[in-house]
């Protein structure tokens, strides 16, 4: 799965957007957001399928999240274990955009 982070597709709307890909057997992996404040977003969810387990995929998906983050100023709340996780695996590099 290397480079997947360039094949996600994303979608935003007025409250919220998320990062998606459609697996080889048709399910959708995907990370989800929700709109707290202008320049304040909340990791809420990610979601990959049982057989991609352990392949990168949500790792891959909060790497976009946390670069498209930083190229627009916004900071992130996460409120998915796995996105707080990833946090705390990457922390002090990603501290910056953390908002508690």
């Amino acid at each position: 799965m290397a480079d997947i982070a360039s094949t996600f597709q994303f979608e935003e709307t007025a409250k919220g957007g998320r990062y998606f890909l459609f697996m080889p057997n048709g399910e959708e992996s995907r990370l989800t957001f929700v709109k707290a404040a202008s320049g304040h977003i909340i990791a809420d969810h990610t979601f990959v399928p049982v057989p991609y387990g352990g392949d990168g995929v949500a790792e891959a998906l909060v790497e976009r999240l946390v670069a498209d983050a930083r190229a627009a100023g916004n900071k992130i709340t996460p409120t998915c274990w796995f996105v707080a996780d990833e946090f705390k695996r990457h922390s002090p590099a990603w501290d910056d955009l953390l908002k508690a």
